[in-house]
């Protein structure tokens, strides 16, 4: 009952905080709400969220990561890293698609049966890589959301449409120099959790890993690709665009794909 409040509770933050930047975004009379009331009421929902975490992922004898118990806390993670950035960086405007995202992946939490136990055994070395891990798929997830914010900007720009939401953006260059470098720190740790990951492949097929393995090998290829792109040539604007969401598909096809293939229907097939 109290995960359920508390679960509801942070959907309702996480909502309100989306309204208002959407208000500050799109509105273009009137009163519109100061940045900072946005983010403080995101921290209000990140630290009930992080209860709602605490309670489901952790608080059962073992580590749940099953699928929508590591949806939600992926969505910790991302929520939590945007408030942060926004503290110091003009990041906030992706709470907008970010912050409810967040709050459906807690109703599906709350409300959907999720097995899929971590024992407290576990070695200290995989629940880095596990942490590493999430760091990387959050911080590219940040990293496709601003580059859809970067292509509407993009747009408006090229067809001469100065709206309130354009009029509220940082400069085009700002923003791509916000994705480039969410990239390059979301590729460093996808490095380190490829390189940590590796060491416990004892067997890839009987660990049902491969097709993670290769799909995660090939989302960091592409990241790589980009980077080596955009300090070699100069990438930018649709083309870094592209590279980005190419690479953020495979990334999660990679996780969650293969984690719902292999939770509900390999199992459901056995």
């Amino acid at each position: 009952m109290i995960h359920t409040l508390f679960a509801y509770l942070t959907t309702l933050c996480y909502l309100a905080a989306a309204f208002l930047i959407g208000v500050r975004l799109f509105r273009k009379e009137g009163w519109t709400p100061p940045r900072w009331l946005a983010i403080a009421i995101g921290f209000i929902g990140l630290t009930l969220h992080s209860w709602v975490i605490w309670d489901g992922v952790a608080g059962h004898g073992g580590v749940n990561l099953g699928f929508y118990h590591a949806l939600a806390l992926t969505a910790w993670t991302i929520v939590a890293l945007l408030l942060a950035s926004s503290l110091t960086k003009p990041v906030d405007n992706l709470g907008l698609i970010l912050l409810p995202a967040a709050a459906l992946s807690l109703l599906l939490e709350t409300h959907m049966a999720d097995v899929g136990f971590m024992r407290h055994s576990t070695s200290l070395a995989l629940k880095i890589h596990v942490l590493i891990s999430m760091l990387a798929y959050s911080l590219l997830t940040l990293a496709a959301v601003q580059s859809i914010i970067l292509a509407v900007q993009d747009h408006h720009l090229r067809h001469r449409r100065f709206t309130g939401f354009v009029r509220t953006l940082p400069p085009l260059q700002t923003m791509e120099s916000l994705l480039f470098e969410m990239i390059t720190a979301g590729f460093i740790l996808l490095t380190l959790a490829l390189l940590s990951g590796f060491a416990f492949l004892e067997n890839m097929f009987a660990q049902h890993l491969v097709h993670k393995t290769i799909l995660s090998v090939l989302a960091w290829l592409v990241f790589g690709g980009l980077l080596i792109g955009r300090y070699r040539h100069g990438w930018r604007g649709r083309t870094a665009i592209t590279w980005t969401l190419s690479g953020f598909g495979i990334l999660i096809l990679a996780y969650f794909g293969s984690k719902a293939v292999l939770q509900f229907i390999l199992q459901r097939a056995s």
